[in-house]
């Protein structure tokens, strides 16, 4: 391993220490993990006693304008989309590269990374469990086609499995995060094997194709041996987590000096107004794709920079 990985190494380890004391959220894969646990609760355990928050001006980022026409134009391309929903265009993602930096192979031990080696100035935008189910980012994602990678819950979505192919028809992929949510560092191994084997089968069945990556609740286990041989069991090819997470307006970094990086992964969250605090699901990715143009990044699809095994 060399200087850059094990930095990173130590950057992840020390923040998912953090987290795992904290045992709250989905995030933990930085520095800055237990306060991101702190804003966005774990699935089904919104924060109690939150103060209600009247709707917010529709004029903020991420709300659709009342009487805006849905439009159908390319991501960062069409204005009057990013207009409809009071956001600045990104800028457009470079085409795919035909050299993929991440080649995954068909056996062995599953690599772990938080961002791609890329040259582009392209972030990846992932979105984990599937907790909200608002029909409005639906559309908004239909509008700004926007590339999302969704890591889905299977007990968190199984009571609307449609509302994520209705995601999924959009081109976004669908990924493994468990049967439900164990922090799988705390589990038995055979536990940590179920939890990915049946959530695989049960998304392989309901979205046609099986998972070609995996993420664990918090990150937490991510580099241990038990969890990549369980992920070798069960079919997913790569452990991804992330270097930055988005909150409700603005995102925790694990780079000390808070900026974005070209390849950087970066984790949000399926949530609504119980757990944002009053702002809507659309509300907060329009904060995240705010906070992403202000720093002159595209979002590119992360599975385009993904070299899958062959057949």
């Amino acid at each position: 391993m060399n200087r850059h990985a094990r930095s990173r190494t130590t950057v992840y380890v020390a923040g998912a220490l953090a987290l795992l004391a904290a045992a709250t959220g989905c995030t933990g894969g930085g520095d800055s993990g237990a306060a991101s646990a702190a804003l966005v609760p774990a699935s089904g355990s919104p924060a109690s006693g939150s103060p209600a928050t009247a709707a917010p001006s529709p004029s903020r980022p991420g709300s659709p304008s009342p009487t805006a026409s849905p439009t159908g134009g390319p991501a960062a391309g069409d204005a009057a989309a990013w207009a409809k929903w009071h956001l600045t265009p990104l800028p457009p993602a470079p085409p795919a590269p035909a050299d993929k930096p991440v080649k995954l192979a068909r056996t062995g031990p599953v690599p772990v990374f938080s961002e791609v080696k890329t040259s582009d100035k392209v972030v990846f935008v992932t979105i984990d469990d599937g907790a909200e189910k608002d029909p409005k980012f639906v559309e908004m994602l239909t509008d700004l086609k926007v590339p999302v990678s969704m890591f889905l819950t299977r007990d968190i979505v199984k009571d609307d499995y449609g509302y994520f192919k209705r995601l999924q028809a959009l081109g976004n992929h669908i990924h493994n995060h468990t049967v439900d949510h164990a922090q799988m560092s705390k589990v038995p191994p055979e536990k940590q094997k179920s939890e990915i084997c049946d959530a695989q089968a049960a998304l392989t069945q309901q979205y046609g194709t099986p998972p070609l990556l995996f993420r664990p609740p918090y990150g937490d286990g991510a580099n241990t041996p038990a969890l990549n041989t369980a992920v070798q069991q069960c079919g997913p090819r790569a452990v991804v987590l992330w270097r930055e997470s988005m909150q409700i307006h603005d995102m925790q970094y694990q780079a000390a000096d808070k900026k974005l990086r070209a390849g950087d992964i970066v984790l949000a969250h399926f949530r609504g107004p119980k757990d944002l605090k009053g702002e809507t699901m659309t509300q907060m990715f329009g904060e995240l794709l705010a906070r992403i143009q202000e720093q002159g990044f595209a979002v590119a699809r992360l599975e385009d920079y993904i070299e899958a095994p062959a057949a």
